[in-house]
């Protein structure tokens, strides 16, 4: 996968680099400030690129005693250059292009000038078309945005295409006009790429697909009764480790249970390449019937309520008259701790006699 992403980063530096020299002669042939700040943005791009390589090079460094889950978000890191890369090229040519409009010049095409230009956008298109769909195959962010960042350029270069057109039929110059336009677009486009990479450092919730499989997996166990609150920490594309609590019958052994965690947390490494680094448990009573009938009345009170999603770790002691037990309130609920207070009073008024320990507790695959 890194040789790819390191691959698909030289084909593109190199592409951009030879662009950027053809779009600058002939921009400072024809005199014109749009095909000039093509150029500019070909090396900016060019520049992206190598970002790519050394982010995807330093990504791929082994686990130490300093960062013992690896290098892997430094993929995040270099995709979040690329975007204030792509957004720091909008505002440029939106600047210069505004001093266009204010002072403008007169350009000079000629035919061959043109016929360059052209090549040139489908050149983007086609490099654009494949950097981001080695960005998607391989799952990286650079890639992707620096892809998407080609496909743009190319509208760029296309639009200096319309406007050398309209100059020579209606001896109208509209390049400024369409160079704000079109960088207009590509502040758009920067922001929107660097929000969703800040959006993946901040830590983003689970992958509902992934969750799901993984969830499923476990509750693929037979002795498994039901398998909750599910974390996964994200160290980089396709890197993962987490956390997960499981409810066993009573009856388990340490030995028995001991190799079923075990069983698990391969299974999983296995079927999803994440490592669950932590299984919980929770013991379900089957022993006594008094205590499965409390349990049964409880969930009643609990799911009574509106934004209650789960209800997980149900356990009753009886001669201490203790009873706990975990909810996931969603947060669609305007206050979740007021729903969570309403609850837990309603359980109390049931059952009097007990001390409650409730937990609230948070689905990270939430939509």
């Amino acid at each position: 996968m890194k040789k790819n992403i390191v691959k698909t980063s030289i084909i593109g530096m190199i592409a951009n680099v030879f662009l950027s020299g053809f779009k600058a002669v002939i921009g400072l042939m024809t005199n014109s400030i749009a095909i000039v700040l093509d150029a500019v943005n070909n090396i900016s791009d060019a520049g992206s690129s190598l970002i790519t390589i050394i982010g995807t090079k330093l990504a791929g460094r082994e686990p130490d005693k300093k960062h013992p889950f690896g290098y892997g978000r430094i993929e995040y890191l270099s995709a979040m250059i690329i975007s204030v890369i792509v957004l720091y090229a909008g505002i440029t040519f939106f600047v210069e292009s505004g001093k266009q409009i204010i002072h403008p010049e007169t350009p000079d095409y000629n035919a061959v000038s043109l016929i360059i230009v052209a090549v040139a956008v489908v050149v983007k298109i086609l490099l654009g078309i494949y950097v981001k769909g080695v960005g998607v195959k391989v799952n990286s962010d650079s890639l992707s945005n620096s892809g998407e960042d080609a496909k743009l350029d190319a509208i760029i270069s296309a639009s200096t295409l319309v406007a050398a057109g309209i100059f020579l039929i209606f001896h109208i110059s509209l390049e400024a006009w369409l160079g704000a336009i079109i960088s207009a677009v590509i502040i758009k486009s920067g922001i929107e790429m660097l929000r969703d990479t800040i959006s993946k450092i901040l830590g983003e919730r689970n992958d509902r697909e992934l969750a799901k499989a993984i969830r499923d997996t476990v509750m693929s166990f037979p002795d498994v009764q039901g398998a909750y609150d599910l974390v996964l920490n994200n160290y980089g594309p396709d890197t993962w480790n987490g956390s997960i609590h499981i409810e066993v019958p009573d009856t388990y052994s340490a030995d028995n249970l001991d190799q079923l965690i075990r069983e698990i947390t391969m299974k999983v490494i296995s079927a999803h390449h994440v490592i669950l680094t932590a299984i919980g448990v929770y013991s379900v009573n089957t022993k006594d019937d008094e205590v499965i009938q409390a349990k049964r009345r409880a969930e009643e009170i609990v799911f009574s309520h509106e934004f209650v999603r789960q209800m997980h770790g149900f356990y009753l002691l009886k001669e201490q008259k203790s009873m706990r037990f975990d909810i996931v309130i969603i947060f669609d609920a305007k206050d979740r701790r007021a729903v969570y207070n309403e609850v837990v009073a309603d359980v109390k008024k049931s059952f009097p006699e007990y001390e409650l320990q409730v937990a609230m507790d948070t689905d990270f695959t939430e939509e």
